[in-house]
């Protein structure tokens, strides 16, 4: 799974084989040490989310879907979802969950065999 962070959004990707098993086992999680501590991320399906919703907690990003959304979107050709969690007055925090492409012009990413089938490269163009 990839996580993106740039202000106030917050990206995640997930290989073919990551949304199937977060379709099986109902979550998925990675991290990133830095020594003894890390940060981990995961995207949870919640039959009570009512929205996308994130949550930092014990150096923990938490990313819950609501159930019913999760479902068809690891069954279906749908791309993703975002939405904008407000986060106090005026700020708010964009949330993007997606399927991984493959790279039409990194023919050596290390990610390719497992990643969904571009569909820039069905029709010429990105």
């Amino acid at each position: 799974m990839k996580l993106r962070i740039k202000g106030n959004s917050i990206r995640l990707r997930l290989l073919r084989s990551e949304v199937e098993r977060f379709a099986a086992d109902g979550s998925i999680s990675d991290e990133i040490r830095f020594g003894p501590n890390g940060l981990r991320y995961t995207v949870v399906m919640s039959p009570e989310a009512e929205s996308i919703l994130a949550q930092f907690d014990n150096g923990e990003i938490t990313i819950s879907v609501p159930e019913t959304a999760a479902r068809r979107w690891a069954s279906s050709d749908e791309v993703g979802f975002e939405t904008q969690q407000e986060i106090g007055p005026d700020q708010s925090l964009a949330i993007i969950v997606e399927k991984d492409f493959e790279c039409i012009d990194r023919p050596d990413d290390p990610d390719r065999a497992d990643a969904f089938p571009n569909p820039g490269s069905e029709c010429g163009s990105i």
